[in-house]
């Protein structure tokens, strides 16, 4: 996530999971089927789960999408460090209130990807600070998973995080088609769904759909099949 495999693509796609928002399909069909679509990034957010189911399920995760011809799609953890070590995925994604940025660099490495979650302008520049490869922002739309994080910091709030910090900002909370359209011309990398993907008919229609949304007027739409 320090950059995104074809820059030159324009904005790209997260997909946060949800395995209770899959309309009852499995969480590596959705992934599948995600990835097809050209989803950029995979981030196994399952807190239920204990360390060895979830190690399971990312291990399951990694053989379904390396075994996609000419995917690119790369599988980050959210806050389990030591299950995205030993899985060796590209990354952990760490929650505002997560693990230190500075001691999961000292047990990850330079080349290990490490993302933050922020809710604020002051979050977001401690963050990039602190060494994070990327930052996560939001909620930017009002969305009931995010009611705790207070109200939502609207298109002209991630738009001064973005600005203000020189790392990657990906933006959540609320993102569908219709609003990540306000997003399109944002100096952003992309927006992280959950539902609009994990809750579509066709996972890789609504990445595209995404994708589509976050294009600045005038640039060349992606192929929609």
């Amino acid at each position: 996530m320090t950059q995104r495999p074809d820059r030159d693509a324009g904005p790209g796609v997260c997909f946060v999971t949800d395995r209770t928002a899959t309309a009852g399909r499995g969480i590596v069909e959705v992934a599948v089927a995600a990835a097809r679509g050209g989803v950029d990034f995979v981030q196994v957010r399952e807190k239920d789960l204990d360390g060895g189911a979830l190690l399971r399920l990312v291990s399951e995760l990694q053989a379904a999408l390396a075994g996609l011809a000419g995917a690119r799609t790369r599988l980050l953890v959210n806050d389990r460090l030591d299950v995205a070590l030993a899985a060796k995925t590209a990354g952990v994604h760490l929650p505002a209130s997560g693990l230190p940025i500075e001691a999961a660099r000292r047990h990850a490495g330079k080349k290990f990807l490490i993302g933050r979650s922020v809710h604020s302008l002051a979050e977001a520049k401690a963050a990039a600070k602190a060494g994070a490869d990327y930052l996560i922002a939001g909620p930017v739309f009002p969305t009931p998973s995010k009611t705790a994080y207070g109200e939502p910091l609207g298109v002209a709030g991630l738009e001064r995080i973005a600005r203000a910090v020189r790392i990657p900002v990906w933006a959540i909370g609320g993102v569908t088609a219709e609003t990540a359209s306000a997003l399109a011309g944002l100096p952003l990398a992309g927006v992280a769904a959950i539902r609009a993907v994990a809750g579509a008919s066709d996972p890789a229609v609504a990445v595209r759909a995404l994708r589509q949304a976050l294009a600045a007027p005038g640039a060349a739409a992606p192929a929609s099949s």
